[in-house]
């Protein structure tokens, strides 16, 4: 059983599709609930209206699908949004709050909600949508490009805790992909040639990422060319003390840092 968010179109929507062909009751969730149901009714699934943002709409979410299938073993935690602004002063509240809220809280709340629920199931399976943009300095769009980095960020820092739980966490990080979100942009694009990503390339790396072994990878993947794992460079170690490399101590996190 599998929970997609953003389900309604772009990349969910075509991993929703191809899960469902795959065999997979899928629960699209989305905040437009009329596109949604859509997508529902075309993969025999059930949808969600909800804005995944708010942590209050997850425990709903978990209890709905749980109820109707069971379960959950799968999430594509995929809901995004830009802020179509570069100038970093025409950022507003509003803006920068449903960006953030979106992108970054949609994919913490929803791994809060959902690993209780695979674990009790005996583990499963997540994987996010993060960006190219998290993993360079993006200035036509900064504050999208933050998120997208916390995300990154997030999924490597859980895998070794969510192994524990018998879960894989990973995410995508896909170039600029053919979907509606690019509409506002899509002339420019065209009109200069830059390659886009059809999202049949970006669900079939979701899916591969979700019925495999793999966690804690950020799966880049550009126009033509095979998704592969971001490698990251290691950050200088200390030079006094301790070891070349060193980490700091695991129960540091216990501990009052103020």
């Amino acid at each position: 059983m599998a929970v997609v968010t953003g389900g309604g179109s772009g990349i969910g929507l075509a991993t929703a599709t191809r899960l469902a062909d795959a065999g997979a009751s899928v629960a699209l969730v989305d905040l437009d609930g009329d596109a949604a149901q859509r997508v529902a009714a075309d993969l025999d699934g059930i949808a969600l209206q909800a804005d995944v943002g708010r942590s209050s709409a997850w425990p709903g979410i978990v209890d709905a699908v749980t109820a109707r299938f069971g379960g959950i073993d799968l999430a594509h935690l995929n809901a995004g949004v830009m802020t179509g602004e570069a100038d970093i002063t025409g950022v507003t509240d509003d803006i920068y709050r449903r960006t953030v809220g979106v992108n970054i809280d949609g994919v913490f709340f929803g791994v809060r909600a959902l690993a209780p629920a695979m674990t009790a199931r005996g583990g499963g399976a997540i994987v996010a949508t993060a960006s190219l943009a998290g993993l360079i300095g993006f200035s036509p769009d900064p504050v999208y490009c933050m998120t997208k980095h916390a995300v990154v960020g997030l999924v490597r820092s859980l895998s070794p805790q969510l192994a524990e739980r018998h879960i894989t966490i990973n995410c995508v990080c896909p170039s600029i992909v053919d979907t509606p979100l690019i509409d506002d942009l899509r002339e420019v694009l065209e009109g200069s040639g830059f390659p886009l990503i059809d999202v049949s390339a970006v669900s079939g790396a979701v899916v591969d990422l979700l019925v495999g072994d793999e966690t804690g990878q950020a799966m880049v993947i550009q126009a033509g060319r095979e998704a592969i794992a971001f490698r990251f460079a290691r950050p200088p170690g200390p030079r006094t003390g301790g070891t070349v490399g060193q980490m700091p101590p695991p129960g540091m996190a216990a501990h009052d840092q103020g």
